[in-house]
């Protein structure tokens, strides 16, 4: 058994309750913060966890930014990344030499802008950016979680490169051997398939999501969904290849993340269903695999791609048909890539900053 460590987690829901159980499973004390006040009540008692994780386990509660802080050497984001820029302002002027911050999972070089702060008050931690969450699951009804799924391997990469071997040790330390080393921010970025997984995914389902209905999404991922969501990853794999980017296809994504066979997506994800993994759409329209994943994810995949001349064409019709869809324009809702001002920077410069943390 390693040492007990104390992790400070910003969120409360599905991550990041899923990834509390994770951390109390293996020996460690997570503490919950809600940004908003309200994601935390009922928890002091206990949370529930059952599925891929049946646990019954008692996390701190934080009141403040600024107690989550003091009280854990490792901090996590684990919300949607809507929410990254906010909670990142307030926990910034708290953070200190010696701690270190794990993004699960990074959005939209988010890790650039919490450096920028950090830089601006002379602090130099290491900031580890995850691919994708540990955990998949979701929040039920009460202080309740449901663990789809605890993955195999998860992408990930810390800036400045020079912290990377220690953060990784620690990270190893909290969630066992389950990372794959990658080379910058930008490779972090192109491995969350979850974007596009969910835009071929929402596209097909659209309707199911405005009745409200409950509908497994393994099984809805047909052939014809699925071949959409092998059309979208071509779209991504050019744009890695042409930056020298070593990444995940979507068909060892899922295959690592869900134990399923190698075979075409569709069969993957039917599979998947079967086993009772496949997992349970939204069942409203205000979801974040819209919300989300259309201006967090898909915009700066398009971003990438029109600067690495690899136009992902699939990604920016998505952007267009939900931006339509939803009237508003998805394409001016990212505020990370806004407070970066990535647009004026050519893509050596986004390829130096992705190692180094420096964007100038």
């Amino acid at each position: 058994m390693s040492a007990r460590l104390r992790v400070g987690i910003a969120g409360a829901g599905s991550i990041a309750l899923g990834t509390a159980a994770l951390l109390a499973q293996r020996g460690h004390q997570p503490m919950l913060w809600s940004p908003s006040g309200k994601g935390t009540d009922g928890l002091e008692s206990g949370v529930s966890s059952h599925g891929a994780i049946e646990l019954f386990f008692n996390p701190m509660i934080a009141r403040s930014a600024e107690e989550l802080v003091a009280e854990n050497q490792i901090l996590m984001l684990a919300l949607p990344a809507w929410g990254h820029k906010e909670v990142m302002d307030e926990l910034a002027p708290h953070i200190a030499q010696g701690q270190q911050v794990i993004i699960s999972s990074h959005a939209s070089m988010g890790a650039l802008y919490l450096m920028q702060l950090l830089k601006a008050r002379e602090v130099s931690i290491p900031i580890t950016a995850w691919g994708t969450t540990a955990v998949t699951g979701r929040r039920e009804e009460g202080p309740v979680v449901k663990v789809n799924t605890v993955r195999s391997r998860v992408d990930q990469c810390t800036i400045t490169e020079g912290m990377s071997s220690h953060a990784m040790t620690i990270c190893q330390q909290l969630f066992d051997d389950r990372f794959e080393p990658r080379a910058g921010l930008l490779a972090i970025s192109l491995s969350n398939l979850n974007p596009q997984n969910h835009l071929g995914i929402a596209l097909g389902n659209i309707t199911r999501m405005e009745r409200g209905e409950v509908w497994s999404q393994g099984q809805n991922v047909t052939p014809k969904v699925g071949r959409l969501l092998e059309m979208l990853d071509l779209e991504r794999l050019a744009i890695a290849e042409k930056l020298g980017l070593k990444v995940k296809t979507i068909f060892e994504h899922f295959h690592l993340s869900f134990h399923v066979p190698v075979a075409s997506i569709s069969e993957m994800n039917q599979q998947m269903h079967e086993q009772g993994n496949g997992g349970i759409g939204p069942a409203t329209a205000d979801s974040r695999y819209v919300t989300e994943d259309v201006p967090y994810g898909l915009q700066l995949t398009s971003l990438l791609g029109r600067l690495a001349e690899r136009p992902a064409k699939l990604h920016e019709a998505g952007i267009k048909i939900f931006s339509a869809m939803y009237n508003v324009d998805f394409a001016k809702e990212n505020n990370l890539l806004a407070a970066l001002d990535l647009e004026k920077y050519g893509l050596q410069d986004l390829q130096r900053a992705s190692l180094t943390g420096i964007l100038n």
